[in-house]
This record gives C-alpha cells, sequence and structure tokens, in this order.
C-alpha cells in the first residue's frame, strides 16, 4: 500500500487525508498541537464556546464538490443555515451619536434595491458590476483554482486568450479603484471592497478581479454551519478516520527526512522517526521550508520571504456577554470613515494597530443555541492590525499583553458607542484575546500573519507558491500558504491538488466526482 504523511491537523492536512485515504493511501497525519482544526480552532470556557478562526460560510459549491468526491455531501455531513440578513453595516458615526447602520441582504433583488434606495442610479450599476462578478467567479473556478500550474497550457488556452482584452484590467486595476469609479455612496463602496481584508490585503492592493467575491455574498447567499466551524473540521475529520486515515495529535514534526532528493518521511521532535512514500506538509509554507528542510533542500528560502507579504495580523477579542445583543446581526462590519488611513497603518511602512479601527464581529448565538448558555450571547471580534509579532500575545480575562488588551479595550468601547450598547463592557463575563505572537507561536505563522500570503496580484494564481517542491521528490505542500489561497475552500482545493499532482493531471478544473481513481 502506498503510503503517506500529513503534516498539520487543520482543514487542508484533514481534507489531503481524506482524499488520499479515499484514493487507496494508507495515512498518517501528525499535528503539534493537542486538537485538530488548525487556525479553524475552538476554545470554550463557562459554557461558551468559540470558534478562534474562520467564521464565513462561502463558495458552497466548492464544499459540496468536497464531499461529493468523498461519496457524500455538504447536507448530508452538516446542518446549513442561511443567513437573513447575510451582514449589518455600521458607518463611523459623527460626534457621539450612534452609527448609521444597515441590512445587507442576499439575492440580486434585495441588494439591488438596497443599492437604489442609497444611491439613485446605483441598483443598475450593481447588475452590471455582480453580472462582471458572478463571470469573474465562473472564470476563476473554471481556470485558475483549479490548476496546478506545472505547466502553461491552462494559460495558453485559445478561450482564455480570447478574453485576455478583458482580464488585464482586472489584473492591473485595484478593487478599490474599480468600486469607485462606479459608485459615490460611502457604505456602499465599502460593502464591495471589504472583502479584500479576507483575502489577506486591503482593496487599494487586491486586484480588481477578486470583485467576484460580491457574487458569494450578494448573488450567493451566506451560510452558517450548526455547532459552528468546529462543525466543519469535524465533518471532514470523520470522513478521513472513516477511510482508515490515521490522526495523532500532540505529535509536533521536527524534521522532514530525506534520502538524496527523494523525501522518506518525517521526524518527530520525540526523536521517533516515520517513514511514507510522500509527505505532504500543510504547516506554515514558511515554516516547512526554513525549520523542516536544510538549506540546500529549500525551494522557497528566506531570500525569498523577504520579498514577499504576509498579509495582515489580526487580534482577536473573544466575548461572552450577559443578555441579548440585537444591535448586532450574525455578521457585523464597522467600518471607519476614512478607513484608507486604517489601511496605510496596518500595511503601510509605519504599521500601527488603527485607532479607531474597522471591525468585524461575529454574534453566532443569533443563530446557534448551543455556542452559549441561555440568555447570554458570544461575540468573535476580529481587529486587522500589522503582521506583526511585537505587538504581543493576547490572554484571558485581560491578562494578555498591554498594546493588545488596550486595543481590545478601545474596541469594546467601539462596539459600545457604534451600535448603542452602552453598557457593553459591563456585561462581559468571559474574555479573550489572541495576538500575532501567537499565532507565531501557535500555528508557526510567519510574521504571526492571521490568514496566510496576501492575496496581491504577485502572490495570486501562477505567481503563487507552488504544491509541490521543486528539490525534493515526494514532497508536497497544501494550505493557506500555496496555491489556491486563503480560506477555508481555497484549503479544500489545495487538498485536491495535491491529489492531481499524484494523478499527473494538469487539467485547469476540478477532478471528476467521486475521486476514487480508476487505476
Amino acid at each position: 500500500m502506498r503510503t503517506a504523511t500529513v503534516i498539520g491537523a487543520g482543514i487542508a492536512g484533514l481534507a489531503t487525508a481524506a482524499l488520499l485515504a479515499e484514493d487507496g493511501w494508507r495515512v498518517d497525519v501528525w499535528e503539534a498541537r493537542d486538537s485538530t482544526g488548525g487556525r479553524a480552532g475552538s476554545w470554550e470556557r463557562d459554557g461558551f464556546r468559540f470558534d478562534t478562526g474562520p467564521s464565513w460560510y462561502l463558495m458552497p459549491e466548492v464544499f459540496d464538490h468536497f464531499f461529493r468526491l468523498l461519496g457524500t455531501s455538504a447536507a448530508e455531513e452538516l446542518d446549513l443555515t442561511p443567513l437573513d440578513p447575510a451582514y449589518r453595516v455600521y458607518g463611523e458615526p459623527d460626534g457621539r451619536a450612534a452609527a448609521e447602520h444597515i441590512d445587507v441582504r442576499s439575492g440580486r433583488d434585495a441588494a439591488r434595491a438596497l443599492f437604489e434606495d442609497r444611491e439613485p442610479g446605483a441598483g443598475d450599476r450593481l447588475d452590471t458590476y455582480l453580472d462582471s462578478a458572478a463571470d469573474a467567479y465562473q472564470l476563476a473556478t473554471t481556470r485558475f483554482l483549479y490548476d496546478t500550474y506545472e505547466t502553461t497550457a491552462g494559460l495558453r488556452d485559445p478561450a482564455l486568450l480570447a478574453r485576455m482584452p478583458q482580464l488585464l484590467p482586472l489584473l492591473t486595476r485595484s478593487l478599490a479603484a474599480h468600486v469607485d469609479r462606479r459608485f459615490r455612496d460611502r457604505l456602499l463602496r465599502q460593502i464591495l471592497a471589504y472583502p479584500a481584508v479576507f483575502l489577506g490585503t486591503s482593496p487599494l492592493r487586491a486586484p480588481s478581479l477578486y470583485h467576484l467575491m460580491s457574487h458569494l455574498d450578494l448573488d450567493q447567499g451566506v451560510l452558517y454551519p450548526q455547532g459552528g466551524f468546529a462543525a466543519v473540521i469535524a465533518a471532514i475529520e470523520r470522513l478521513a478516520l472513516a477511510r482508515g486515515a490515521r490522526v495523532h495529535t500532540s505529535a509536533p514534526v521536527a524534521e522532514i527526512l530525506v534520502d538524496g532528493d527523494r523525501t522518506r518521511g518525517i521526524r518527530l521532535t520525540d526523536g521517533t522517526t516515520h517513514t511514507a512514500d510522500i509527505v505532504v506538509s500543510t504547516a506554515d509554507l514558511h515554516h516547512t521550508e526554513t525549520a523542516l528542510l536544510p538549506e540546500r533542500l529549500r525551494t522557497y528560502p528566506e531570500s525569498w520571504w523577504r520579498r514577499r507579504d504576509p498579509g495582515p495580523g489580526a487580534l482577536l477579542v473573544l466575548l461572552g456577554v450577559d443578555g441579548p445583543l440585537p444591535q448586532l446581526a450574525h455578521h457585523t462590519l464597522l467600518f471607519t470613515r476614512d478607513w484608507h488611513a486604517s489601511f496605510g497603518d496596518i500595511f503601510g511602512r509605519s504599521p500601527r494597530i488603527p485607532v479607531p479601527a474597522s471591525v468585524y464581529v461575529c454574534r453566532p448565538s443569533a443563530t446557534d443555541a448551543s455556542v452559549a448558555p441561555p440568555g447570554k450571547e458570544n461575540l468573535f471580534v476580529l481587529v486587522p492590525i500589522p503582521a506583526d509579532p511585537s505587538l504581543g500575545h493576547g490572554g484571558v480575562d485581560g491578562r494578555g499583553d498591554p498594546p493588545l488588551e488596550g486595543a481590545a479595550d478601545r474596541v469594546i468601547d467601539q462596539l459600545a458607542q457604534w451600535c448603542s450598547i452602552p453598557d457593553l463592557a459591563a456585561r462581559v463575563r468571559v474574555r479573550r484575546t489572541i495576538g500575532p505572537a501567537d499565532f507565531e507561536s501557535d500555528l508557526n505563522a510567519w510574521q504571526g500573519g492571521a490568514l496566510g500570503l496576501a492575496h496581491t496580484l504577485g502572490q495570486s494564481a501562477v505567481f503563487r507558491p507552488r504544491n509541490a517542491s521543486a528539490k525534493v521528490d515526494g514532497l508536497f505542500y497544501a494550505g493557506t500558504s500555496v496555491l489556491p489561497g486563503i480560506g477555508l475552500p481555497m484549503c479544500l482545493i489545495s487538498a485536491e491538488l495535491v491529489l492531481k499532482r499524484l494523478r499527473a493531471d494538469r487539467t485547469a478544473g476540478p477532478l471528476p466526482e467521486p475521486a476514487r481513481s480508476t487505476r
């Protein structure tokens, strides 16, 4: 039987294990931490259960395709709830008044009505914008996301080349410029441009091709898996285990073993070695390359990383709160008036924590009774900040490093003022912060980045790190650092790209369903 070792039991590692086991491989997964999930982890205290990472369920067809590769479906494995509204947006208030807010509902008619109401004529322009976004999304899923780029055949396809006159402006113009040319209202502009942050960059730096993201929330809709994103991890782990994969936790890898130019397995920090025909590292790529391999075998040495963008860091604030919070939807976004200045604070030459900050808040207790005790609310607050471990570690009950705890206090006050929850701070019963130093120490994240390599033009598609070592045969990569990119759907695709590599499948689209090889 062919044997595979997978490093890391986040979603990419578990998905890789499931697909390889389905394909007939004997798979062992080695996870440094005492639980699975990686960035999509969870934390519990006093009856509250918090997701500590991803919280938006988008691109449902990618999840559906992944589950169908394993002979099942998202509907069978998950309990998915549509969100209405998809999210709520607060704009920065003038003076001490409460902020203006609007609810964003999915579906073309609802989105069009919202835009037209705020800016006469914007409804028609949104139709055109979303038609373009849907077209770009279809192009991405059929031409770019599932391509291993082992060859340039997909990029040289005549049908794709015929579209280059339309594509080039989308690659060379920023998302912010693309949006600002079409809409005047500040909140409408921010609604269309904010997804750049979830791609690890700012609207000023993201190529406007990523306007495709608006197809997901405005056209398709936003779902929530009951049980939180821990339920997604549990489903994929369950499928991997059912196919014979073995998952080992509290088992940090110290070295990828190489014989000549061929991998032969791994060595754990306890000194034990485990041989395998192939190794798939889903750990942070910088850690894999610079800590687990000798210098002579690094495809991406330190000199390569000095020219790369790690994307933003994050301050996460997990709050268990007494009493109801109807002022917040399941997803709520707070946008500063001068958010270009905020992005300058995060990505500029003199990085600092923005004040005030544009903030994302998830209130899963609005939809899921299991995440908080009765009569209480669960809040996950994400503040984009510089990817800088020197900003410190978070902690429980305000015991994190002062820069982060001070920023958390400011954000709680900001929520209280903007969202008309004046007693919010007094109602907090559980509090934990997580900062860039935690991402670095707990997840080996390069520079403490929260998401993975930013989706700038030079770090997207064919320019993103590939999913196989150029110097070690049998060494493959998956996860947020490599093709195709950031986010849970991208991690599922990255697992599939490993299987495509092993099958020598150089097509640009997804694998046929189901995944079992006919060889």
